[in-house]
């Protein structure tokens, strides 16, 4: 199997970012609760509105790269700020410190990723295999970074402000990398490039609103780690239980991008909407620490099965010339749902109790598989 430079480049980019973000990740709920005060509502606050809100910047970055014809500057900015925020968070006293830098390193991704993944899509004939390529280094790092964390928790009594300081070193080393990555400029056009939907298949709107439904259920991973700490796990533990998820998620990713180039994409995404459906009802009941440590790698498979393949699936949609304002067009939608699914379900496990809210996050993916199953064809 050939992969391009391009995509392999791409792939240590994220590699090393997510090696620094692994490292903050799994213990940021906890910085928040534990150390901030903070509570539920609060930690959908935080996650919820960050990744929403940096999402209306996906739409707008993924255009501009169309239409200007360049990539390599919005991925090269929005890596740059997201490595900047790292060993801020060191110095965060209050809750709403953490809100603006997690709003900033999100805004860092809003401006990279449709650009990044349309650069993706043009290097690769085979986007199942080269998203899922993609995607299996981004959670390689993911591993490493969420080791490191372990580790560091594990040497020190608190140990969370110097994790924060040293994310930053991976963080560069990834903005070094993207200067070596090669544009690749879309196909000449007779037809100048406007903001439009008018141009996007039927099929592209179908899938972006029912994706959108989907990702109602969506809400932060956070939840997940701060219910596994309420079954009984180990602050120390946390990070090695987020580390089973990120290396399922790895394991999967490009086998699954490879199955989905041969059978088709709906049948991979529906079946990741049926797992987290599956998930949620799991953690709604769970009493124990075992079925946590069982969960948290179907966790891993259910974000194997949709992430990469959603992004293949939507370039397979559109023509090339468009792929940027789709992919972004996509990711503003399916990231301003991750609010409402994140707030709401804050403030139903902070009123009414954590089954509810993970029954909620069950009933909604169920009903987004449905719709999938029913209003999009296979590609």
């Amino acid at each position: 199997m050939k992969i391009h430079k391009n995509i392999k480049l791409m792939g240590l980019v994220s590699f090393f970012t997510d090696v620094s973000s692994e490292m903050i990740l799994p213990i940021l709920p906890l910085f928040l609760t534990i150390t901030l005060g903070a509570n539920m509502a609060v930690v959908g606050l935080v996650f919820g509105l960050s990744e929403a809100t940096a999402s209306l910047m996906k739409t707008f970055s993924g255009y501009w790269s169309d239409k200007t014809k360049k990539r390599k500057p919005f991925i090269l900015a929005g890596y740059t700020l997201s490595s900047l925020t790292k060993p801020l968070l060191a110095l965060s006293t209050i809750w709403p410190h953490v809100l603006l830098l997690k709003f900033l390193d999100r805004a860092g991704k809003g401006i990279r990723d449709s650009p990044r993944d349309a650069l993706i899509a043009a290097s690769s004939k085979k986007r199942g295999t080269a998203f899922g390529f993609h995607r299996m280094l981004d959670n390689l790092g993911a591993v490493v970074g969420t080791l490191i964390a372990s580790y560091l928790l594990y040497v020190l009594a608190d140990g969370f402000r110097l994790i924060f300081w040293l994310a930053f070193i991976p963080a560069i080393i990834s903005v070094l990398l993207i200067p070596h990555i090669k544009e690749i400029k879309p196909k000449r056009i007779t037809h100048k490039i406007r903001f439009s939907l008018r141009r996007l298949s039927k099929k592209y709107k179908r899938f972006v609103i029912i994706a959108t439904l989907f990702n109602l259920a969506s809400f932060s991973y956070a939840f997940f780690i701060l219910k596994a700490q309420s079954l009984g796990i180990a602050v120390a533990l946390v990070p090695i239980i987020y580390l089973i998820y990120n290396i399922a998620y790895a394991l999967f990713a490009l086998p699954v991008g490879e199955l989905s180039d041969k059978i088709g994409k709906k049948p991979i995404i529906l079946a990741g909407y049926l797992v987290l459906a599956l998930v949620c009802l799991g953690f709604a009941y769970a009493n124990n620490t075992l079925l946590a440590w069982i969960l948290f790698p179907v966790y891993g498979i259910h974000m194997a099965l949709i992430n990469s393949t959603s992004r293949a699936f939507v370039s397979d949609l559109v023509r090339s010339e468009k792929r940027g304002t789709a992919l972004g067009i996509y990711h503003t939608f399916t990231g301003l749902a991750v609010f409402p699914a994140s707030l709401v379900f804050g403030i139903l496990w902070d009123s009414i109790g954590t089954k509810t809210a993970f029954i909620y996050g069950a009933v909604i993916a169920l009903i987004a598989a449905v719709a999938l199953g029913i209003f999009v064809k296979n590609k």
